[in-house]
């Protein structure tokens, strides 16, 4: 019996596998990698699991390559294990590494937590939240709302006034001065549109980036955090999930939310983030009244004017 004999250029795993396992053909790869099927007029987000997170930065360096984005830091930061530091305009994707070493201040730790080690690591990401404050803020319409309810920047339309960059209240929209334009995650829209799954969620080997709808992530989560209570994690929970820290002043809900084991401000994440919209009110009224405070100091001040004496005045 002769042995197939196959050209060179044939990888490996083809040779293994020389027939489709599958019993049809599949409308998008994501059916196979996320379990799901892409379709317009859904939202679709990500769910972050920070108890799987073990810091492999694959989401990171799949981000950069799909996006052909450049390398942010060359060289150590002196900052533990961490060389990007924080989302940028060329750094979608940011894993942050915290070490807690300390069971109380200036106490070393001698044991381990429950299932987790002195370390927390989480996968930061633009939150494409379900009411985005650079949205609201943009004058040019570039930022947008996509099929998918994500949010996305188009270079070809940003005019670089930068409003979006205050605007998000958890610093992920930036300017690259190489092109003067706003840049952060598309969530892989164009990857979206040929029905494959986002580049960071599809490298991540432990899954603790999970991508899909944003209603069946939110009861995945439900019941993730349930499943790590009753194993003694208590202080799981749950970040951007509507009604949680991170959905609060005016947000809504954040579509790429995320499980934590500590406090927000632990992860860099604000703990009551708000739209800048909500506080227009207030600043009106504010301003208003300070008007009106130098409208009255005004009038008082011309009212003693007229009436202090003139030189050469006889009384």
């Amino acid at each position: 019996m002769t042995s197939a004999v196959y050209p060179p250029a044939v990888p490996m795993r083809a040779r293994d596998h020389t027939e489709s396992t599958l019993s049809r053909v599949i409308p998008d790869e994501s059916e196979l990698t996320a379990g799901i099927t892409i379709r317009p007029g859904r939202t679709y987000g990500f769910f972050t699991d920070t108890s799987l997170c073990i810091g492999c930065k694959a989401c990171e360096v799949a981000c950069k390559e799909w996006n052909a984005l450049p390398a942010q830091q060359i060289g150590l930061t002196a900052n533990s294990y961490d060389h990007t530091r924080e989302l940028s305009a060329i750094t979608w994707r940011h894993v942050t590494f915290i070490e807690q070493i300390e069971d109380n201040p200036g106490c070393r730790a001698n044991r381990l937590k429950p299932f987790q080690s002195h370390w927390l690591m989480m996968s930061d990401v633009c939150k494409h939240c379900k009411q985005a404050g650079c949205l609201d803020a943009c004058p040019t319409g570039a930022l947008f709302r996509t099929e998918f309810g994500t949010v996305v920047v188009q270079q070809d339309i940003c005019n670089g006034c930068a409003y979006c960059v205050p605007a998000c209240p958890f610093g992920v929209v930036e300017i690259n001065f190489s092109d003067g334009k706003a840049h952060k995650c598309t969530l892989c829209y164009d990857r979206l549109k040929g029905g494959f799954e986002p580049a960071c969620a599809k490298s991540c080997p432990t899954n603790s980036i999970q991508f899909g709808e944003v209603d069946v992530l939110l009861t995945r989560a439900a019941r993730r955090v349930e499943k790590l209570h009753a194993l003694g994690v208590d202080n799981a929970y749950l970040y951007g999930a509507p009604g949680t820290a991170g959905a609060t002043g005016g947000i809504q809900q954040l579509y790429c939310f995320f499980l934590l084991l500590d406090r927000p401000e632990v992860y860099n994440l604000p703990v009551a983030p708000q739209l800048p919209s909500g506080r227009v009110a207030k600043s009106l009224g504010t301003g208003l009244a300070a008007v009106a405070g130098l409208g009255a100091l005004a009038a008082v001040l011309m009212t003693q004017q007229s009436k202090a004496p003139r030189p050469g005045r006889k009384r």
